[in-house]
């Protein structure tokens, strides 16, 4: 039984800033790559938040240079904060484990504060979230299709974001956007040297809690509306699918995966 701000992984923490609640991603030893306990304390983090009327903004941040590359690749999920040398990417990333429904839908304001790399899962998050502030040394990534996953939240998402064209070459290419081409493209909506994001995402979160909170609740829900419905029965298929299982071998192995023609298999993309 989980109590207080405790988010079932010691690689989540909540702390308390005044009326704002900070969700801290800590797990530098694997470059903050999330575990499905990991996931699913994103979406328990928002719901402490959003119960306890104490708080009224949630900001989510990571430690070091990483804000976070997505689900751990690397792990075997029936234990998902311990290594093993099986991959299961479907239980990873499974639909009662992902919190993308319950950012969509969040009441309370969620503001991303992105620090550094952020890709997969953590490209969702900041894409989700209500304000998304970048450090000008984050970089953002989208790489499930080098992995073979259809990832259908993308799809829904990054298009109304920064349009079909770049969203296709982010995910056909796994192209990276500096922090600058992601604020002009508009994944995110504001840039600010490293050193000032902790206080730039604190700011973000203060200005929106001066708009009224049913109201703001409904204008999101219009505009997330916009994104139509998500075709989740693709994405968790495909995570069941032979690509994906070769893609997240071909990574946690360091090779490129064995649909890309030999003459271009130079490593790892």
């Amino acid at each position: 039984m989980l109590k207080g701000d405790d988010l079932g992984t010691p690689h989540l923490r909540l702390e308390r800033r005044g009326p704002i609640g900070w969700c801290v991603i800590d797990r530098p030893e694997a470059r903050n790559a999330f575990t499905s306990r990991m996931y699913f304390g994103i979406r328990r983090a928002v719901d402490l938040v959003t119960k306890d009327p104490d708080l009224h903004a949630l900001v989510i941040t990571g430690v070091g240079d990483v804000f976070s590359p997505g689900g751990d690749l690397r792990l075997e999920t029936h234990d998902a904060d311990s290594a093993s040398a099986e991959i299961n990417i479907a239980e990873l990333i499974g639909e009662d484990v992902v919190p993308w429904h319950t950012l969509r839908k969040a009441r309370v304001p969620v503001i991303s504060a992105v620090n550094g790399i952020c890709q997969g899962g953590g490209l969702c998050l900041a894409m989700l979230s209500d304000v998304a502030v970048a450090s000008d040394r984050a970089t953002f990534r989208g790489p499930e299709l080098l992995r073979g996953i259809v990832d259908s939240w993308y799809a829904a998402v990054m298009p109304k974001l920064i349009g079909v064209a770049l969203t296709r070459d982010m995910m056909f290419t796994g192209r990276r956007l500096s922090a600058a081409e992601a604020l002009q493209h508009g994944l995110v909506s504001r840039m600010v040297p490293h050193e000032e994001l902790d206080a730039a995402a604190e700011q973000a979160a203060r200005e929106v809690m001066q708009s009224a909170p049913e109201a703001r609740e409904q204008f999101k829900r219009i505009v997330h509306g916009d994104f139509g419905v998500i075709d989740e029965a693709t994405f968790f298929a495909s995570l069941r699918g032979a690509e994906a299982r070769e893609g997240t071998t071909a990574f946690a192995e360091k090779r490129a995966p064995n649909w890309v023609p030999e003459q271009y298999r130079k490593g790892r993309l």
